[in-house]
């Protein structure tokens, strides 16, 4: 139809639209008709970055034994719920039910929560869903959810507007709710990114959680350590890239993951979360090497896979912003997310 959009700011005819507010160009390129996420038959995030489930199984492992932790302060549910929010593929799913006791995984319902169609081969007993179940009870877990809710980008008191290209230009002024966000948590001018659709977006996650825990993992910074010129950027075969929003890369942002933080939430790094969950990247004794030598190399490529998952500078710097919903504390995870953000 002619005028019709096949993707932001270009008409069928490819004719241009002019530029746009970031959060509508990223909005279009990542989940609308051709976006970076949307197509099932495509390579999916796995074939351009590189989060920690695909690091490693023991990311999976981990986030077992903090799902055994919840049902456990729970009192042990009839039916256990796990959402996983920005599921992908289903990978961290797929690794947590396999990661678990036979009569655990028998209680669970798993749900997967994306904006892309189901892929091909998931396991049956997944629930494919657009948005998170309301009424669950037990974990709702965001690996890298929030860092692609679209957002605005500012500058200098102004919205920053993107043509097709990746080219910027400065836009109109900022609306009351976003000059007020930034003064409450970006302050300082400059550029910005305006975090307010994720501070929604969790919440709206979270009350979701009749009771249990919410957990959203991902690339973050704080109110006394915002990036002067903010961090949007793209991703694409497994490389960082221009933020082109065509559709033809992933487009992200760190989160300010303290402005989502709710009432009883606590900040932790990955590297703190994982360690309390069990994961380490101590080198097994050497004496193993003599008496069990495949359970020392065994041993070995666990330690290599810890190690990358709890990285100063890397997957270990990232954040994770804990929130229970009608619980006191975890069994045998003493001191687990009760730092306040």
């Amino acid at each position: 139809m002619e005028g019709e959009l096949s993707l932001w700011g270009m008409s069928a005819q490819g004719e241009g639209i002019g530029p746009v507010r970031w959060r509508t160009a990223m909005e279009a390129a990542l989940y609308g008709p051709g976006g970076f996420y949307v197509d099932p038959r495509g390579p999916g995030p796995a074939g351009h970055f590189r989060t920690s489930v695909h690091a490693s199984p023991l990311y999976a492992g981990a986030v077992a034994r903090l799902l055994l932790a919840v049902d456990e302060a729970l009192g042990r549910p009839e039916g256990l719920d796990l959402v996983d929010v920005g599921a992908g593929r289903g990978e961290l799913l797929t690794g947590v039910l396999a990661a678990l006791p036979a009569s655990t995984a028998a209680r669970v319902r798993p749900y997967a929560v994306e904006r892309a169609a189901r892929p091909e081969g998931l396991d049956p007993r997944v629930r494919w869903v657009a948005q998170p179940p309301a009424g669950t009870t037990g974990l709702l877990f965001a690996n890298e959810w929030l860092d692609n809710v679209p957002l605005e980008v500012a500058e200098d008191g102004r919205y920053v507007l993107v043509a097709p290209d990746g080219t910027q230009s400065p836009g109109g002024p900022l609306e009351t709710r976003d000059r007020a966000w930034l003064e409450q948590w970006w302050p300082g001018g400059g550029r910005a990114e305006i975090g307010r659709p994720r501070d929604e977006a969790w919440a709206a996650a979270v009350a979701t959680l009749e009771r249990g825990l919410a957990v959203a993992a991902d690339y973050a910074h704080t109110r006394g350590a915002r990036p002067p010129y903010g961090t949007l950027t793209g991703f694409r075969g497994g490389r960082e890239v221009p933020p082109v929003p065509d559709g033809s890369c992933d487009i992200t942002a760190h989160v300010a993951l303290d402005a989502c933080a709710g009432p009883g939430a606590a900040l932790l790094t990955q590297r703190e979360a994982l360690a309390a969950l069990g994961v380490s990247g101590a080198r097994p004794p050497l004496s193993l090497a003599s008496t069990d030598p495949a359970g020392y190399v065994r041993a070995l490529v666990s330690a290599g896979e810890a190690a990358e998952l709890t990285a100063r500078g890397g997957l270990g710097d990232f954040g994770w912003l804990v929130q229970p919903v009608g619980l006191q504390g975890l069994p045998g995870l003493p001191g687990f997310g009760v730092r306040p953000g």
